[in-house]
């Protein structure tokens, strides 16, 4: 285990450095703080002191990763969360050198996630999902996920004084807090409409809190929301990856298909930079190319050539 050095001394102070100043979400910082503790109960037996990590500990810690089936992908994520607690620390002047100056991250192979396609999801239907309360929830999250581009932990935030049915917005609390305002569908706000009613029905008269609540009345969580998503496109699609960021992928993907600008879709997505966003060009692409090998004529008559 951490010793009580490494957990007082520092941890708590890096706590709340991610949560207070960087205003990360609550899942990020358990996540950093997850790797960062794993990585400490490692190096634990083999020095007494911060200032005593070096690089070639972090390495070993890298190779003890990999003998233990993690993806290049996993461990470069493990070490973005090293690097952010070091920088802490060597910003704070509790270490005197950074020992991943001179890192550089494991070359991953880039798998392109492949969305669901539009007619799949044009098959999503109130009809799919039990007749009461509760089945039209699982009907409005997944119709959310699929005409906002929003991201799970932003979803599962959300306020019931985030909607604004009146102007057909709805704000969205992202990353570092940073607040972003997304139109809805004029059939999604018919829907959404009624489904307020009924939580209103359903939950009494609350005007604040949670908009999605579980059987006992507690916020839906990541588990809830991930089989959700995983249990129904099952039964839609015999795409491998099923999950509420394939949803969001699908969003982007679908707009983009449809013509929309990739500064648009960013500013929807709430991403910060646009080389976030261009991701998605590579399946629109794909699908460019595959609509084009399909309708040009040349193309036809070069394949009756061969």
């Amino acid at each position: 285990m951490i010793s009580d050095f490494f957990m007082e001394k520092h941890l708590k102070s890096y706590y709340d450095y991610l949560f207070k100043e960087k205003n990360f979400s609550i899942y990020t910082v358990n996540a950093y703080l997850k790797d960062v503790e794993s990585f400490l109960n490692y190096v634990a037996g083999q020095i007494n002191d911060v200032n005593q990590i070096t690089y070639p500990h972090i390495r070993q810690w890298m190779v003890f990763l990999s003998t233990n089936n993690l993806t290049n992908n996993s461990i470069n994520r493990k070490i973005a969360s090293l690097k952010s607690y070091f920088k802490f620390l060597y910003i704070t002047k509790t270490i005197e050198t950074y020992p991943l100056q001179a890192h550089k991250a494991l070359r991953i192979k880039k798998v392109l996630q492949t969305p669901f396609s539009e007619e799949e999801m044009l098959q999503i239907n109130r009809s799919d999902f039990d007749d009461d309360y509760f089945g039209f929830q699982n009907f409005i999250i997944i119709l959310l996920f699929y005409t906002l581009g929003i991201r799970k932990s932003e979803l599962i935030n959300l306020q019931i004084t985030d909607i604004n049915l009146q102007r057909s917005e709805i704000k969205i609390l992202g990353k570092r807090s940073k607040e972003r305002i997304v139109p809805i569908l004029t059939s999604v706000r018919v829907v959404l409409e009624q489904f307020m009613k009924e939580r209103q029905s359903f939950f009494s008269a609350d005007i604040e809190g949670d908009l999605f609540l579980l059987k006992n009345s507690k916020k839906i969580n990541q588990t809830f929301v991930y089989r959700l998503i995983n249990n129904y496109f099952r039964g839609v699609t015999s795409k491998g990856k099923k999950s509420p960021h394939v949803l969001r992928h699908t969003f982007a993907t679908h707009m983009l298909n449809a013509g929309a600008n990739l500064n648009t879709i960013k500013e929807l997505l709430g991403h910060s930079s646009l080389s976030s966003t261009q991701i998605y060009t590579h399946s629109s692409l794909a699908e460019l190319k595959k609509t084009y090998s399909k309708a040009h004529p040349r193309f036809n008559s070069e394949e009756q050539d061969l």
